[in-house]
């Protein structure tokens, strides 16, 4: 895949946001990229208070079973969906009780936010990877880009079936506010996200020529905003705006 101002410096950093709902500990992961070098960094926060070392352990037992059933659960969503029954068929398999669904408050939103979380750290491995892979011979950042998207983006092929419940699940107002707060590459996920689920070629090939054209498009914004005669905010702002709704046709 071609890119445009592929030999140029300082033209495109791009940052890349792949977490699709902050959940847990984790905050964000970012790739950043320039033509000349790749950081990959997960950053964590965490929320912790005084308390006593048995209370420690209880809250740690606690949240191991939850991850077991969780990481168990996620091989009935084909079936169940994203939902308490698939939670109850995963707690089963792993042998807790069926009930143990009420573990989990918000039903399959929990299931939902649980396979993000772990798809995005397999992603951070795989970008470390594919970053030592490359150290000697950079590629462009569109092109980095769209591998990232790529590799994120297979990773919900297993439950393509019932991704479009995810979607829904992801969209509900608590939710939401996660999404609203970011645009371009995040809006390249997403449009790529929905054309996804509604292909039908061999192996996804038109979903990655759409990610293609859309990662395009998003570098040639950039120039745009950045080298244009266009010094009003205003406008600028507004053709941001224009690039979210072309990213989703």
């Amino acid at each position: 895949m071609e890119y445009p101002y592929k030999g140029k410096t300082n033209i495109f950093c791009f940052k890349l946001f792949l977490i699709i709902y902050d959940y847990g500990n984790i905050k964000g992961v970012y790739a950043r990229g320039t033509p000349c070098t790749y950081r990959i960094w997960a950053a964590y926060t965490f929320n912790c208070t005084q308390t006593t070392s048995n209370q420690q352990n209880g809250e740690t037992y606690e949240e191991d079973i939850r991850n077991k059933i969780l990481a168990a659960s996620l091989a009935f969503v084909s079936e169940l969906g994203w939902s308490k029954e698939a939670l109850s068929a995963g707690a089963e398999s792993v042998g807790y009780p069926r009930i143990t669904h009420g573990m989990f408050s918000r039903g399959g939103s929990d299931l939902v936010h649980y396979f993000q979380t772990s798809s995005n750290l397999k992603l951070v491995e795989i970008l470390k990877k594919f970053q030592s892979e490359h150290r000697d011979k950079p590629i462009p950042p569109g092109e980095f880009a769209e591998r990232a998207i790529q590799a994120r983006l297979k990773m919900i092929i297993p439950y393509i079936n019932k991704w479009p419940q995810a979607i829904a699940i992801m969209s509900l107002p608590p939710n939401f506010n996660w999404y609203i707060r970011r645009i371009g590459i995040a809006a390249v996920y997403k449009a790529t996200e929905l054309y996804m689920i509604q292909d039908k070629s061999q192996k996804y090939e038109a979903t990655w020529t759409f990610l293609n054209r859309r990662l395009i498009e998003a570098v040639q914004l950039h120039d745009l905003l950045n080298k244009s005669d266009v010094k009003n905010q205003t406008a600028k702002d507004t053709a941001q705006a224009v690039f979210v709704t072309v990213s989703y046709s």
